[in-house]
C-alpha cells in the first residue's frame, strides 16, 4: 500500500507543466500534471490499445480534442481510448491526475 499527497509531492513551474509519476505497474500508470494558467499539454495520441482518464483536482480549463474542446473544472473526469487525440489547456492554475491502462 502506498499513500501520496499530490499537493505536497508536486508543485507548479512557470516554465512548463510540472509532471510527477505517482504510480507505475504492469496494470496501470498514474501521473500528476500541474499547469500554471495558460500552459497546456498539446493534442496528441498513442498508437496502442488502452484507455486513459484525466481528473481535474483543482482549477479550470479545457479538455482538447481534434474536433473541439470540452470545459474542464474541478471534479470533472474525461475518459477515452488512448488512441483518441486528447490534450488539456489551463485557464487557471490546474492540478490533474491522469490514469493510463495499460501503462505506456
Amino acid at each position: 500500500m502506498k499513500k501520496i499527497n499530490l499537493f505536497e509531492a508536486n508543485d507548479f513551474s512557470e516554465k512548463a507543466m510540472k509532471k510527477f509519476l505517482v504510480h507505475d505497474s504492469p496494470y496501470f500508470k498514474i501521473l500528476n500534471f500541474n499547469f500554471k494558467a495558460g500552459q497546456q499539454l498539446p493534442i496528441h495520441s498513442h498508437d496502442i490499445e488502452g484507455q486513459l482518464s484525466i481528473l481535474v483536482l483543482e482549477g479550470e480549463g479545457e479538455f482538447l480534442a481534434q474536433d473541439g474542446t470540452l470545459p474542464a473544472k474541478t471534479g470533472d473526469v474525461l475518459v477515452c481510448d488512448i488512441s483518441v487525440p486528447h490534450g488539456i489547456r489551463a485557464d487557471t492554475d490546474m492540478r490533474t491526475v491522469v490514469t493510463i491502462a495499460p501503462p505506456i
